[in-house]
């Protein structure tokens, strides 16, 4: 059966080829760039938007769409070409531009593409101003402009460099390069691995970067889960590196690999990027609903509090912003550094645990050990709108006593563990997720999660 073309918060996903075109794409870029227009009070502005892209190789066709979108309702485009997401949020800012726009589709295998939109803040849409994008792109408001308003097309080459001493400025590069780190960096042919080799040698790192090159053809499945890692967890291991990293393939998330070749994951980059900023800066800090508890520990050290949003970055760094925050982020390896911007970020990411390790003088996996952690289990299936809500409806019943939190789905809290149900913005699945002070436990509340799926799929009669 084929796919609805997903538009939410998070922009525009779906699969080339089947209801993801360029003709689509095109629209899109009218509809964003028409509602930026009718956002602004003088209708004689030239606007402009930031765009680049990950390496897929649909990449070039949807930029083009997009490009010729925007460019038809007279919007002007700077392209910035292969760069990672959060340098489009640096450089939009950068160059004072009334929007941004990335052609990627995250960690999403290679048959998806999509546009991740950003306002003139760097930070993306709230649901408010999502949907009047969404409302314009089903209904064609947009109208094209004549020859002489036509959008004109700009290169810029300068996105990587000013992105690394943007991340340089929050940490202290001599400290870290006295450490001469070795470190193996899993860009999985995304449009990661440039800009991240630049910075840890910037950071005097000795760097092992694989699947470096930006072909868009993913060396393996480009979430960067533990089943996707074991081959940088051999390198690590066989190389005696000091850590590893893994992109996803527009770099705005990271999963860990310690000293030892262990899978850390990605819960814990936030976690140790949090250990250090709250531990130097003070400050509350921001994370979604399904990160982990590790961050609520090390908050709690810090005399600080954790503020608590529905998933998405948007939703993130309206928090960070709001409560003046420096750094937060999401459980899936997304660090927000206000000092560096709004978006979640790779770099930071990198940057902020090597400083923790030369700050503590210790191997990223005894830091680990430190903070401790907790079971968790993350699954996700096939599901429609209601039956979510039936799904959820259904764990009110099983889980009288839980805490809820509906925000975003239903997330239930219990005294040492919480479930999270919801769907996602960017797949059509719903996410469960489960976290529990054991193995034994987070099993127990996915087994009885699963049981109301089945029965509510109709796969137990």
């Amino acid at each position: 059966m084929t796919q609805a073309l997903i538009i939410s918060v998070s922009g525009l996903r779906g699969v080339i080829g089947e209801n993801l075109s360029a003709a689509i794409a095109a629209d899109y870029g009218c509809a964003f760039g028409a509602y930026l227009r009718s956002s602004r009070d003088d209708s004689q502005k030239r606007l402009s938007v930031c765009l680049g892209r990950d390496s897929r190789p649909s990449g070039p066709m949807i930029q083009a769409a997009v490009t010729a979108g925007l460019c038809s309702v007279g919007v002007d485009v700077i392209e910035l070409g292969i760069v990672t997401t959060p340098c489009v949020g640096v450089m939009l800012r950068e160059l004072a531009c009334d929007g941004g726009a990335v052609i990627t589709a995250s960690h999403n295998p290679i048959q998806y593409n999509g546009v991740k939109l950003l306002l003139s803040d760097g930070i993306a849409p709230p649901p408010a101003v999502a949907a009047q994008i969404k409302a314009r792109f089903q209904d064609k408001d947009f109208s094209p402009v004549g020859a002489a308003q036509c959008g004109r097309c700009l290169d810029n080459d300068q996105a990587d460099p000013i992105h690394i001493d943007r991340v340089l400025a929050i940490v202290q590069p001599a400290e870290i390069s006295a450490k001469r780190f070795k470190v193996v960096l899993d860009s999985v042919n995304g449009a990661g691995g440039r800009i991240g080799t630049r910075l840890l040698e910037s950071l005097g790192c000795e760097v092992i970067l694989i699947n470096g090159e930006p072909t868009g053809f993913f060396a393996h499945e480009p979430e960067p889960t533990e089943a996707n890692l074991q081959g940088l967890c051999d390198i690590v291991r066989g190389e005696g590196a000091d850590i590893g990293f893994a992109q996803d393939p527009d770099a705005d998330r990271i999963a860990i690999v310690d000293q030892n070749g262990r899978y850390l994951g990605e819960e814990y980059t936030l976690a140790l990027a949090a250990k250090y900023v709250l531990g130097t800066e003070g400050g509350d800090t921001a994370a979604n609903l399904s990160t982990s508890r590790m961050l609520d520990d090390i908050a709690h050290a810090a005399g600080v509090t954790v503020i608590r949003t529905p998933v998405g970055e948007a939703n993130v760094a309206k928090a960070l912003i709001e409560h003046e925050c420096i750094v937060g982020g999401e459980g899936n390896g997304g660090i927000i550094d206000l000092r560096v911007g709004p978006v979640r970020d790779s770099l930071v990411a990198m940057a902020l645990v090597l400083q923790l390790m030369t700050t503590e003088d210790q191997t990223v996996g005894h830091l680990a050990d430190q903070i401790g952690g907790y079971a968790m289990l993350k699954e996700k299936f096939s599901a429609t709108a209601e039956q979510a809500d039936r799904i959820i409806a259904a764990a009110k019943t099983l889980f009288p006593d839980a805490k809820i939190n509906t925000s975003d789905g239903c997330r239930f809290d219990f005294s040492d563990s919480w479930i999270h149900l919801r769907l996602s913005n960017t797949e059509p699945v719903m996410r469960v997720i489960v976290e529990a002070p054991d193995q034994a436990a987070a099993e127990d509340y996915a087994r009885q999660v699963g049981t109301l799926r089945d029965q509510i799929l109709g796969q137990v009669p």
